[in-house]
């Protein structure tokens, strides 16, 4: 399995954001809306009779065009049953169109080809919200030329949803809105605070806890207004330093200046010595890989130096050894573990 290392700039000083890259508005946010339906024109891809909710469904649409069928007379192969699924957004009118999700519940081999009958998407609340309709896309061609195989109980219906009832937000008679960081930060919630009292001098925002901002409407502005000129207010954002590894994958996602204190692990036939001293000595038939890395006589030890020893370049130099992707993960590990790196460490 191949490794792959990311290394991004992810430095604890302060970086310019845009208060709406970091922040949502408390209210505004998608719902989302779910249907059951039946897929219509499948080439004999569709539920068997082993899907009896498939039948009985049919019998039910037929007998609401005053057609009286028994469930164990259809046969048919050309229908399936699904599951619809959307995002109802924020402010949608009636009449407005968005995508929909079409996934099968039954042993539809594929939906290519078939048609979403009209269906009620609901809400958590019971209402219906929308409808959806139209013709099925499971995607187009792979790199090799083949049809989309991987997922063809999945499809789009492109624009087959149409709203219906509206949910009512009233922004403008609002004298409040309330701001909720994407990540709780102290730092980040005082820096937004005093960007936006900076902006209209005033007492208008403040910092309930590290994620809530609680704005008051200054005088003579909308809060729509009031809204759009805050989210575009840049401020100092602090961004905590972290290491992401995902064990299937073999990824490995570091900020480039995370240091690692000294500290030294064994891994199989492997070992990583971070010694405490000004510079690295270089045992002979030693090789530098640069002013702080030298990699032993035998190629199965990494020598690095205080004070300029990261997890990207301890990466780089796993990397060179051909240290496979599991031997990479047990190391970093060890050395969270062992209090050699300081910040967070997730695995996912």
């Amino acid at each position: 399995m191949r490794i792959f290392v990311l290394l991004f700039c992810l430095l604890t000083l302060a970086q310019a954001a845009r208060i709406s890259e970091v922040a949502n508005i408390v209210g505004v946010r998608d719902n989302q809306i779910i249907g059951y339906s039946l897929v219509v024109g499948l080439k004999k891809t569709g539920d068997g009779t082993t899907s009896k909710f498939t039948l009985q469904s049919i019998a039910n649409m037929l007998k609401a065009m005053n057609i009286d069928m028994n469930p164990v007379d259809i046969k048919s192969k050309n229908v399936a049953a699904v599951v619809v699924t959307a995002r109802f957004a924020p402010f949608a009118r009636q009449g407005d169109a968005f995508d929909v999700t079409v996934s099968s519940i039954g042993d539809a081999k594929s939906l290519e080809g078939g048609t979403l009958l009209m269906t009620p998407l609901k809400g958590v609340d019971g209402k219906i919200y929308a409808l959806a309709q139209g013709s099925i896309s499971i995607g187009g061609k792979n790199e090799k030329g083949a049809g989309a195989e991987s997922h063809p109980t999945v499809g789009m219906v492109y624009g087959g949803g149409l709203v219906e009832r509206e949910i009512t937000q009233d922004l403008y008679h609002q004298t409040n809105a309330t701001l909720s960081l994407k990540t709780a930060n102290f730092e980040n919630a005082v820096n937004i605070q005093n960007a936006i009292n900076a902006k209209y001098r005033g007492s208008v925002a403040s910092a309930v806890d590290p994620r809530t901002i609680s704005l008051q409407l200054p005088k003579n502005k909308s809060m729509v207004e009031f809204l759009a000129e805050v989210q575009n207010l840049n401020i100092d954002y602090a961004q905590d330093q972290k290491i992401i590894i995902n064990e299937r994958t073999g990824t490995i996602v570091a900020g480039v200046d995370i240091e690692v204190k000294p500290v030294v692990v064994t891994q199989g036939d492997m070992t990583i010595k971070i010694l405490a001293q000004n510079e690295v000595s270089k045992p002979a038939g030693s090789v530098a890989m640069d002013k702080s890395l030298v990699i032993g006589l035998n190629e199965n030890e990494v020598y690095t130096e205080k004070g300029t020893t990261t997890v990207a370049n301890i990466a780089r130099s796993l990397q060179k050894l051909g240290a496979s992707p599991k031997e990479m993960i047990s190391i970093f590990q060890a050395m969270k573990s062992a209090g050699a790196i300081s910040v967070d460490l997730d695995v996912i």
